[in-house]
């Protein structure tokens, strides 16, 4: 019998988990509910392949989880997250349900479905004795992603640089469900800007205004911007000044920038390092930097996608497309080490980081023996 049918026969089962997972709150920066969530996943997956769970302390946030089946030379790394963007009380607001084919509710797309899927392709492999004898299997389930990472980055690095390939569980991309071979990277720069304040009506001579500078700056830093190459520069936030009769000497503004090579955020980064001031009297000060470098789609990673496309027409009857993202994931991490890096396997679905976020629940035995398939042929 198929992982896939295999599957469809534990929808139940996987759909009682699925409410459990979602109805727990599990907000980044709470690490009392973080910790709570990685109790429950470390549960989950020992009962579901009887591996083994280490809990990594975390001072700040959740713990994070490294669950390990198998025991050969050659390491493939799921990588996924189990922290999302919902405060506390959100599952109390608006609890887990089914409506139309679809499963509901905070955290089920981005990407509590995700991990459970996981869980059930190695399940499933392990049941059918499936799991090559030359592989280990590493999930590695962080607290923090949704906030950039910070605690878990050393963590995904370390996994990745001693894995074969390694493949991530965030949704794909929609429509279509297409897996993501590369994805952009991002930085994030703080421009602060010092002028000389003056009395607007009595002394405006005698001021220099920081805003007036920040304007030209903000011109600057938009022209950039260049669809063609890939590179995005978006200044989305902006302050300064105390009142309207006062020639400000304070402005600052918060600066968004993508990328989709390694050179082009070395060039960026040189630039952002270099901005002068063009008025006289101002001065200049530029904090920040890569949040998250590019994951750039390399023969590896082609020849990963190939196999996932191959897996996908001849095993489980559908066509998968290939595709890439402005936005980041864990994903960025781990390529940039040199690890073949695979996204977008996850489930498929819609709306992430909003209310009305979903999953359609007839994709998920196809999307749990695509990733099973992977990690068996890989």
């Amino acid at each position: 019998m198929s992982v896939q049918t295999n599957m469809q026969e534990k929808m139940h089962q996987f759909l009682q988990l699925l409410e459990q997972s979602v109805n727990v709150d599990s907000p980044s920066r709470d690490k009392r509910q973080g910790d709570q969530m990685a109790e429950w996943y470390a549960r989950q997956f020992v009962q579901l392949t009887d591996g083994r769970v280490e809990r990594i302390a975390n001072p700040t946030y959740g713990d994070q989880l490294r669950c390990t089946v198998g025991s050969g030379d050659k390491q493939i790394l799921l990588i996924g997250h189990y922290d999302t963007v919902w405060p506390l009380g959100e599952s109390a607001r608006r609890p887990f349900r089914v409506e139309d084919g679809k499963a509901y509710g905070p955290g089920v797309y981005d990407m509590k479905a995700g991990v459970l899927q996981a869980m059930y392709a190695l399940h499933l492999l392990l049941l059918a004795d499936r799991l090559p004898m030359d592989k280990k299997v590493v999930l590695l389930l962080n607290s923090d992603e949704e906030i950039g990472s910070p605690s878990s980055r050393s963590l995904i690095e370390q996994e990745a640089r001693g894995s074969a390939a390694v493949f991530v569980l965030e949704p794909p991309a929609e429509p279509g469900g297409a897996l993501k071979t590369w994805r952009k990277g991002s930085a994030h720069y703080r421009l602060r800007v010092q002028g000389i304040s003056a009395h607007a009506g009595v002394d405006h001579g005698k001021g220099v205004s920081a805003i007036e500078e920040l304007a030209g700056q903000i011109k600057y830093l938009h022209s950039l911007t260049d669809y063609e190459i890939g590179t995005t520069v978006n200044v989305g936030l902006i302050k300064g000044g105390i009142g309207a009769n006062v020639v400000a000497d304070q402005a600052e503004a918060e600066i968004d920038v993508r990328m989709k090579t390694t050179e082009e955020a070395s060039r960026l980064e040189a630039l952002m390092a270099k901005l002068q001031p063009t008025l006289a009297g101002t001065k200049l000060t530029v904090s920040g930097g890569i949040r998250r470098p590019p994951m750039q789609r390399t023969e590896q990673i082609a020849g990963l996608y190939l196999l996932a496309k191959s897996i996908a027409a001849d095993q489980l009857g559908f066509e998968l497309a290939e595709s890439g993202t402005g936005g980041v994931s864990d994903g960025n991490f781990a390529a940039a080490c040199g690890a073949p890096t695979l996204d977008g396997l996850g489930a498929r679905g819609g709306y992430a980081h909003s209310p009305n976020e979903f999953i359609y629940l007839d994709e998920v035995p196809k999307r749990t023996a695509l990733l099973a398939g992977l990690v068996e042929q890989c």
